[in-house]
């Protein structure tokens, strides 16, 4: 297959969720009164998935779903995304299911594909680009003191399925769903974000690791009570604060608000959990973490050149 073929088994895959792609450059329309929102995530095969653990739709998928919860890490809408796709020669056979795995998420977020590039390498690469809008995005140096922080989901599920895997056994097939489709929470950031939420993260390299990030871009202490993060069944509570790939959300309301979450579950069918408090911090910001009303030594997350 040449590079055009390649193209062309990708746009016969994706059909109507590819627009005006064929040009140098695409060009999209930004609603008034909207900010655009970009990012870019890179999934490499070795680094972020194997062959072995997942099928080429699978890992389309979770590389585009892991590059829209940027979006709703920022309670921003799809507008549209890019794949730069670096395909060995071995990949060739099956780039019209990775193409599925992309089309799926992009359809699944009413995001269209609007263009990319396609280059032959030794590894899988998936580097893919999205675009959103938002009137009023979230940033995580918005946070507080008196604000209060939740939680979307239940965590644990991935960790709980790369232990498996990498034992040679078959994950529970809630936890295998959790590593293999994970959903960006789009559609419950905005939400969200109506009702008294003002920072925010997605859990990408684990909780109190990404907590982090909000504590020091805020100049806040964050303080999170472990005992009370949802998890599922098998994994303690310092080993879920540690998961990566979770693609749930870190929220920080308002200082006079508070969430609704029996209305969240009602609207979304997941849970939303009050886990902890941002107080103010004379430092650059830290995160203290406790468990059963004892304070622990904060897990660690996932570090891409450490790990």
């Amino acid at each position: 297959m040449s590079e055009f073929d390649v193209i062309r088994t990708m746009l016969a895959r994706w059909g109507q969720s590819a627009v005006g792609i064929g040009g140098d450059a695409a060009e999209l329309v930004v609603p008034d009164g909207q900010r655009l929102l970009v990012s870019t995530d890179t999934s490499v095969e070795g680094v972020h998935f194997r062959r072995d653990w997942l099928s080429p739709t699978e890992i389309g998928y979770r590389a585009t779903a892991a590059a829209l919860s940027d979006l709703a890490a920022v309670a921003a809408t799809p507008l549209a995304l890019l794949l730069a796709l670096t395909m060995p020669p071995s990949w060739l056979s099956v780039a019209g299911d990775v193409a599925a795995g992309v089309g799926e998420a992009a359809r699944a977020a009413r995001a269209h594909i609007v263009g990319g590039d396609v280059v032959r390498g030794d590894a899988l690469s998936l580097t893919i680009t999205v675009l959103g809008v938002a009137a009023h995005p979230w940033s995580r140096g918005a946070a507080r003191p008196g604000g209060r922080v939740y939680v979307t989901g239940v965590l644990g599920g991935p960790l709980a399925a790369l232990r498996e895997l990498s034992a040679g056994r078959t994950p529970d097939p809630a936890a295998r769903a959790r590593f293999a489709h994970p959903e960006a929470r789009l559609l419950e950031s905005r939400w969200l974000a109506n009702h008294g939420v003002i920072a925010a993260i997605d859990i990408s390299d684990g909780l109190v690791a990404d907590a982090r990030h909000i504590a020091a871009a805020s100049h806040v202490r964050l303080t999170l009570d472990l005992s009370r993060l949802p998890h599922v069944d098998g994994i303690e509570p310092l080993d879920a604060a540690a998961s990566g790939e979770e693609y749930e959300l870190l929220v920080v309301t308002r200082p006079d608000a508070e969430l609704d979450a029996p209305a969240f579950t009602r609207a979304f069918g997941l849970p939303l959990t009050e886990i902890g408090t941002v107080d103010a911090d004379e430092t650059q910001g830290r995160v203290d973490v406790t468990l059963g009303g004892t304070r622990v030594d904060p897990p660690g997350g996932y570090d891409h050149f450490s790990s």
